[in-house]
C-alpha cells in the first residue's frame, strides 16, 4: 500500500523544470556541449598536424602544441559547466539514494551551493589570473595570455547559473531536464 502523499511527491520531483533559467540554460548548455565536441575535433587535427609536420615533413609547425593547450582548457572548463547543468559531475548518488526524501532534498540544495560557490570562485581568480597577465603574448600565437582565462571565468559563470538552475529546480519540486535529452 502506498502513501498517496509519498506518490505526490514522487510525481512532482519527476516534473520537468518550467523556469525561465531552465528556458534559458537548456540551449546555452546544449551550444557548450556542440562548442567543447567541436573543439575537440579540431585539438585532434591540430595534433594529427604536427605529427605529419614532425615525422613527413620533417618541420613541425612551432604553433600547434600552444594552440591545443589553449583549447583543451576551453573542451574542459565548458565541457565540465554542461556537466554540473546535465549532473555529470562526479557524485555520491549512492549515499544520497539511502537518505529519506526531506534530508536528501536539503544535503542536496548545500550541494548546489556549494557548487556555486566554486563557480564564484573560478570567476573572481580566473578574473583576477587574467588581469594580471593581459599584456603578455602567449608564444608562437601572438594571443593574448588572457585567452586562457576567459574560460575559467566563462565556466565558473554557467555553472553558478546551473547550480542556481538546480536550487530552484529542488525547491519547487521539479527536475532539470539534461539538454542532451
Amino acid at each position: 500500500m502506498t502513501d498517496p502523499h509519498v506518490a505526490d511527491h514522487e510525481q512532482e520531483a519527476g516534473r520537468p523544470s518550467t523556469s525561465l533559467l531552465s528556458r534559458i540554460n537548456a540551449p546555452v548548455a546544449r551550444a557548450g556541449m556542440y562548442l567543447s565536441v567541436t573543439g575537440l575535433l579540431i585539438i585532434v587535427t591540430i595534433v594529427f598536424y604536427q605529427v605529419f609536420g614532425r615525422y613527413v615533413l620533417n618541420s613541425s609547425p612551432t604553433w600547434t602544441e600552444n594552440l591545443a593547450l589553449v583549447l583543451i582548457l576551453y573542451v574542459t572548463l565548458i565541457g565540465a559547466a554542461v556537466g554540473v547543468r546535465d549532473a555529470g559531475h562526479i557524485g555520491m548518488d549512492s549515499l544520497l539514494v539511502m537518505l529519506p526524501d526531506r534530508l536528501r532534498e536539503k544535503v542536496e540544495l548545500v550541494i548546489h551551493v556549494l557548487v556555486a560557490l566554486f563557480g564564484i570562485a573560478m570567476v573572481y581568480n580566473g578574473w583576477i589570473l587574467g588581469a594580471s597577465v593581459g599584456t603578455v603574448h602567449i608564444p608562437n600565437l601572438g594571443f593574448p595570455e588572457v585567452v586562457r582565462y576567459v574560460p575559467l571565468v566563462a565556466s565558473g559563470v554557467l555553472i553558478v547559473s546551473f547550480s542556481i538552475e538546480h536550487i530552484i529546480a529542488l525547491l519547487r519540486g521539479e527536475e532539470v531536464v539534461p539538454s542532451w535529452n
